[in-house]
């Protein structure tokens, strides 16, 4: 399971790589093109729209993985009404990033079919509601990681804004879900990024 946060933060660190070459690219540009307003200037900002293109990304992963988990029949139905509260986050989170990378004038990435996150995220390996869980709680750990790692990568402040407050959700959802678990409160800051 580790090797799906390795997995997750190795995407993310070469999301970041290509965005930051992206940005050093398009900053002449984004100068220009500020003075025609903040629409016009987030077109160009090219980097923040790769940014949350990989942030949209994320975002269908996890409604997959809820949706899958909440339908498997290994939850209680207490578990069941939490996966929902987490989904809506979310389906939240994914309308939030989809109308912002159309307002930039960018398309928003597709989600996946079930059946590629099933394999993708290993679904079909899960036995229990413990599995469940502990595959909840490290993509959690994994999503807020990410989150935090993009924040500065982003131009616009307001969508820096938007992303760590996204990254809260996530970190919010890790640690309840590792309270669940057993998981013990580390011992050091800074848990994620």
């Amino acid at each position: 399971m580790s090797e799906l946060i390795v997995g997750r933060r190795n995407f993310i660190t070469q999301a970041s790589l290509v965005t930051a070459g992206l940005v050093a690219v398009g900053t002449a540009g984004s100068a220009v093109a500020a003075t025609k307003g903040h629409k016009a200037a987030m077109t160009t900002a090219s980097g923040d729209i790769d940014i949350l293109q990989t942030a949209l990304a994320l975002e269908h992963e996890g409604i997959a993985a809820y949706t899958i988990a909440a339908g498997s029949g290994l939850l209680t139905p207490d578990v069941v009404k939490v996966a929902s509260v987490f989904l809506d986050h979310h389906k939240d989170h994914r309308d939030r990033l989809a109308d912002l990378i159309r307002t930039a004038g960018g398309h928003p990435v597709e989600a996946k079919s079930n059946a590629d996150y099933t394999q993708e995220l290993n679904l079909g390996a899960l036995k229990s509601q413990a599995d469940v869980l502990t595959l909840a709680t490290r993509l959690e750990l994994g999503a807020a990681s990410a989150y935090v790692g993009q924040v500065g990568g982003i131009k616009d402040r307001t969508l820096a804004k938007t992303l760590a407050g996204i990254g809260a959700d996530e970190a919010s959802h890790w640690a309840i879900l590792n309270n669940a678990i057993g998981g013990t409160t580390p011992a050091k800051g800074f848990i994620f990024g």
